[in-house]
């Protein structure tokens, strides 16, 4: 099974306003991404505004992603539903595309109790062939993942990882010891550093579309234990986890991702692209980084 460790930027969806997704440009971010030496890529995560795609223009976005990575670093496809039965398909769906793994999220309308969301997961992991990354946000969802279901899931042979966004850090520690099998990957909601130094293995999160070296620099200077160094570094790329904050997720960085030069189009509406004074906030934070 593939270890999945390091940095996975959470990919943006690029649209134009018809609602096509612009393979193209999403090919040449994955390519540029990967030449920048990121060790994974994740296709509709937050950043990439599963919540606003149809089940076609996700797919799309998937297989743009697989076809650019050309199995150079693995692919985790985000999957999302407030069904069984659709995060089951589109999971077997994306493994067909030849997807190395799948970011499980469980969206849900009518609040859940502990069983039906631990179901949720075991089905889409029984599923497939490939590792499931528990993806849980509990500041967009109705039904979390308590600690309990957590260790129990890392139990089944095809949950390994888990992505946790609740900006508790205590939170991931507790995961690790209470699941220890369970591999943890931050979010931006946390402090990339600070999760590398209690035992996490990296993060998944959308700020390292538009600082892929940096974010790189960052996992490396961790993984070396040059922890002075690496929260020099940290403290300088906090400035965009703070823009993150204050704007719209994927306006922000498909705004600084515009003006890195990629045509990304603007996020999916009901959501607005950042205002002019909002994305001169982003560009200057962008030109002051190292």
């Amino acid at each position: 099974m593939t270890d999945l460790h390091g940095v996975f930027p959470y990919l943006v969806s690029p649209i134009d306003a018809q609602g096509r997704i612009l393979g193209d440009v999403l090919g040449k971010l994955s390519d540029d991404l990967i030449k920048a030496g990121v060790h994974g890529l994740t296709p509709l995560g937050s950043t990439g505004e599963f919540a606003y795609l149809d089940r076609a223009q996700r797919a799309a976005v998937v297989k743009a992603t697989i076809e650019a990575a050309d199995k150079r670093v693995p692919v985790i496809a985000g999957v999302a539903s407030t069904s069984i039965a659709d995060a089951v398909a589109q999971a077997k769906d994306y493994q067909k595309l030849g997807a190395d793994g799948i970011l499980a999220i469980c969206e849900a309308y009518f609040p859940l109790k502990d069983a039906q969301v631990e179901a949720y997961f075991r089905a889409i992991a029984d599923a497939v062939d490939i590792p499931t990354v528990l993806y849980t946000n509990p500041n967009f969802q109705r039904s979390d993942l308590t600690l309990d279901v957590i260790a129990r899931l890392s139990e089944h042979p095809r949950i390994r990882y888990i992505k946790d966004a609740s900006t508790n850090t205590g939170r991931l520690l507790s995961i690790m010891n209470r699941a220890p099998k369970m591999k943890v990957f931050s979010a931006s909601a946390h402090i990339p550093a600070a999760v590398m130094l209690i035992g996490g293995v990296g993060w998944m999160a959308g700020p390292a579309c538009i600082v892929p070296r940096q974010s790189v620099k960052l996992y490396e200077l961790c993984k070396a234990q040059k922890w002075t160094e690496a929260m020099t570094l940290q403290r300088e790329l906090w400035r965009i986890n703070e823009a993150f904050a204050r704007f719209n997720l994927a306006a922000c960085i498909k705004a600084g991702l515009q003006i890195q030069g990629y045509e990304v189009g603007d996020p999916v509406p009901p959501q607005a692209a950042l205002s002019a004074e909002d994305r001169k906030v982003v560009e200057g934070i962008l030109s002051s980084l190292p």
